[in-house]
């Protein structure tokens, strides 16, 4: 499954700064029991935005995960709820459907 959020940083706190926390923090929390990996991208056209999707096993294993248990994250994430503002786009599942550029040259 797929966790999507979307995080708009304020000003005086850069996407970059975002990002070095997002990364640490990604770094503990992958560690957790069906963490699959987690993508951070930019938004074209607002250098003050970026979509993060992680990817798990499965819903329960994302709904398992507790942050509180690193100190680290804890404090990472109560720093960036001060700078940012976060818009949960969703959960959804794997893909059902998919169409890929060598699926269309057999």
């Amino acid at each position: 499954m797929k966790y999507i959020f979307e995080v708009t940083v304020t000003p005086g706190f850069s996407v970059q700064e975002y990002a070095a926390g997002w990364v640490e923090a990604s770094q503990i929390i992958q560690q957790s029991e069906g963490a699959q990996g987690t993508f951070l991208h930019r938004k074209i056209g607002a250098p003050d935005t970026v979509l993060a999707i992680a990817h798990w096993e499965s819903k329960a294993h994302r709904d398992a995960k507790d942050d509180c248990r690193s100190e680290r994250v804890k404090a990472i994430l109560a720093k960036h709820a001060r700078v940012v503002s976060v818009k949960v786009i969703g959960e959804y599942e794997d893909p059902e459907w998919q169409v890929l550029p060598d699926q269309l040259n057999r």
